[in-house]
């Protein structure tokens, strides 16, 4: 035998606590590693997580033991099991020494089994807040925008509500940002006008994509909002890292502007980029404004003059220690990490939180008169804010002024954001509620291009997503861009291959298969699912395929893993490998003596249908549902711990059914107005009249047929939508300048109906005889 006592000698460092080992040879020769630790009074231990599971015995003093989110006290004589992964730190909140003996092991099969639990760290039992970040209200919203952070906060709280987690999804505008003003002087519009015009169409454009929003906050409209963002501004000011100081400044030359964020510009004093005030989308790191190379003011072209500023500032140096701290606890990209350590480790970061501006929340201190907040604190706020009124509007007892430990919040954002979400906001946090530690994940996406380039609202190089979403594309165009969203690399929309996507793989492929399983349905089991019968090895082979296809998109859209791309890719997979099976098993399906394991066959084919439609709903919603409606099965399920067989007897209704491509019956509309005129087309009005009111987001009954298109205001890039929707359905291809040429929608329908009028001729187009 061997005895250890506790001495408190031959101590070394170990996660932020003493350590010294405990029986190193008894121990270790049974697979078990033994540890003392030592936590002196009021030390607290580096939040950590790790692989073992592990065992503390509480020998001797008391504290706080904190695991994923949830505070325990603990004292002599308690016992703990940590089980791999959780991430935990102590606290010694007593005047003696707390000691431990801490026993560790590795079990790989226990550890996998952790890693691969679609619901950990709690997220079953604390309330989940998952953010897309707040866009900027001065312009729509276009494909490049809806790729990130959008789409992926929408899937992934999908997921976890399947899963059982009370998760919420919740965005807003941030309308008191500068951009909002430079958009607003563009435009001939005041800020608030421009904010309030944004935000409406951006929470269309998200309605349009199938985006669920719990809690959308515009700023500017909550009258509750400036004065608790005051209050939150107020709490700032009574930390020691803040400070009101006199700054170096630059100024228009002429006007004597101050001049921050949108209003200058220059060279990135870290990577040589051109940029902008106050942040590089480049290299991401943050500049001074006073130290862009060669700044040049937006408002006039000329080189800003120098000068000084007295304003409110952050030293977030000084929080550096809490920064890393916050890193630990959550999921954190490595490349946050790297930009932290980069920027924290060149001297003094001083963060401005106050600019002299017209646009934007006055702090209620009298000393910075002429300043606002600035946006960036501001956004720090609205998410507290935005829980809060989530709560106040569910009947939860969440508030902006006392954030909860408990709470989980998901950051989805753009990795031009990387400085201030995860470095900033968590250093605000810390000096407006120091006895709170926010337990936060980040998800990064980088650049979405177009056709290999930015997208540029000035340039007109977007594609907006209310140009181009329709209930009859969006799900096209959920899975398309889950499969290419710019995941740790920019990745690229190219319009032709989107299309060729559609046609090849969703018509082609994922229609194709469902038709044809429908039909074989219908014509040999009368509609009804069979029964599994006889089961052949390629039968298992395929059940285990299935059940690799669940456990890989369970890892995929979980909270560790997240990935849409990988998710597309899988549910792609699962398609053909349906496919390949119902080709593999069509051989025994036609003869008839093998009829007890063809039934197994198709049975399998209906469950990897309805795989697909279960597990396919986070990124595919409007469809999953279609296809669960078309299967006999419920539309709102859970996520599957198994893969399932349809019930036998359950009537199926996928023969005929239309998910992807021309629909098989001629389009028609009920409720058309009376004022539609007849003609050669008069069979396709009603349907293209409804198309137009889609694009156009008219009302139902709104007369459309004897204006032209550029009466009804339509714009160059909802013509293309429109383009793309008579060629989807009717295989036409109709000029842009033939839509908007002048001629009203009842000769459109009329030309495409095969007699040509006059009037959709382009103006001054040459016309053969």
């Amino acid at each position: 035998m061997e005895i250890s006592t506790f001495t408190g000698e031959g101590l070394s460092r170990a996660f932020g606590i003493d350590v010294a080992a405990l029986d190193p040879g008894g121990a270790a020769d049974l697979g078990v590693g033994a540890a003392w630790g030592r936590v002196a009074p009021g030390v607290r231990s580096l939040t950590h997580q790790h692989d073992e599971t592990e065992i503390w015995v509480l020998v001797s003093g008391g504290g706080t033991l904190e695991v994923d989110g949830a505070e325990h006290r603990i004292g002599t004589g308690t016992v703990v099991r940590f089980d791999p992964f959780e991430t935990h730190h102590v606290t010694n909140t007593g005047d003696t020494d707390l000691v431990l003996a801490s026993f560790f092991w590795r079990d790989a099969t226990r550890a996998a089994e952790a890693a691969g639990t679609p619901v950990r760290r709690r997220f079953g039992t604390r309330p989940v807040f998952v953010f897309s970040s707040a866009p900027t209200p001065n312009g729509d919203l276009h494909l490049g925008h809806l790729a990130g952070p959008f789409f992926a906060a929408d899937a992934y709280t999908r997921f976890q509500r399947m899963n059982g987690v009370r998760a919420w999804h919740l965005c807003g505008s941030d309308d008191y940002q500068n951009y909002v003003a430079a958009a607003g002087a563009e435009q001939g519009r005041t800020p608030l006008e421009t904010a309030t015009h944004y935000s409406a169409r951006i929470r269309e454009t998200l309605a349009a994509m199938d985006i669920e929003v719990h809690q959308f906050t515009a700023t500017s409209a909550d009258e509750t909002y400036p004065e608790s963002l005051r209050a939150f501004f107020t709490r700032l000011l009574g930390s020691d890292a803040v400070d009101l100081a006199e700054a170096e400044a630059l100024f228009d030359p002429g006007s004597g502007r101050y001049l921050f964020e949108a209003g200058v510009s220059g060279g990135c004093p870290s990577c040589g980029q051109a940029t902008g005030g106050n942040i590089c989308e480049g290299c991401r790191h943050p500049n001074s404004v006073t130290d862009l190379v060669d700044p040049i003011s937006a408002e006039s072209g000329a080189t800003p003059r120098r000068g000084s500023v007295r304003r409110y500032q952050l030293s977030l140096h000084e929080l550096a220690d809490r920064v890393r701290e916050h890193h630990r606890r959550g999921r954190v990209p490595a490349s946050v990490k790297e930009l932290a350590a980069g920027v924290l480790s060149h001297g003094p970061v001083e963060v401005p939180l106050t600019h002299p501006a017209d646009w934007g929340v006055t702090p209620a201190e009298s000393e910075v008169d002429g300043q606002v907040v600035w946006s960036w604190i501001d956004y720090a706020y609205s998410i507290l804010h935005g829980i809060g009124a989530l709560g106040e509007r569910t009947g939860h007892d969440w508030r902006s002024a006392e954030p909860d430990p408990d709470w989980k919040i998901v950051h989805f954002l753009g990795a031009d954001g990387s400085f201030f979400h995860p470095i900033v906001v968590p250093a605000l946090y810390q000096a407006a509620h120091p006895g709170w530690e926010p337990d936060i994940d980040y998800h990064l996406n980088e650049f979405y291009l177009l056709q290999q380039s930015k997208f540029s609202t000035s340039r007109g190089h977007a594609v907006w997503g209310r140009d181009v979403l329709t209930p009859d594309t969006v799900d096209a165009f959920r899975l398309y861009l889950a499969l290419t969203r710019p995941e740790g690399r920019r990745t690229n929309f190219d319009p032709g291959e989107f299309d060729a996507f559609t046609r090849e793989r969703l018509e082609g492929s994922w229609q194709a298969w469902l038709s044809d399983l429908g039909e074989r349905l219908a014509r040999d089991h009368g509609g009804r699912m069979p029964d599994a019968g006889v089961w052949t090895p390629e039968h298992t082979a395929f059940l285990a395929r299935l059940t690799e296809r669940r456990a890989a998109l369970t890892r995929a859209l979980g909270a560790d893993g997240f990935s849409l791309n990988s998710a597309a890719a899988e549910l792609l997979g699962l398609v053909k490998d349906a496919r390949g099976f119902a080709a593999q098993e069509a051989g025994a399906a036609r003869a008839g003596d093998w009829a007890d394991e063809a039934r197994t066959a198709i049975a399998l084919e209906a469950a990897a249908a309805g795989l697909l439609a279960t597990c396919g709903r986070p990124v595919l919603p409007r469809f999953a549902d279609a296809l669960a409606g078309a299967l006999g099965l419920p539309a709102e399920r859970t996520w599957p711990h198994a893969v399932e067989l349809v019930p036998a007897g359950t009537a199926v209704t996928l023969a005929g059914r239309t998910f992807f491509g021309p629909r098989p019956e001629e389009p028609t509309v009920t409720g058309t107005p009376v004022d539609e005129k007849a003609g050669e087309g008069s069979h396709l009005l009603p349907w293209l009249s409804e198309v137009v009111r889609e694009v156009l987001r008219l009302p139902a009954d709104e007369p459309v047929a004897n204006r032209s298109l550029a009466e009804l205001g339509m714009q160059s890039m909802q013509a293309v939508a429109l383009q793309y929707q008579l060629t989807d359905r009717l295989d036409a291809d109709v000029p842009l300048e033939a839509l908007l040429g002048g001629g009203d929608l009842a000769g459109i329908a009329d030309s495409l109906a095969g007699k040509p009028p006059a009037a959709v001729v382009p103006p001054n187009a040459e016309v053969s005889r």
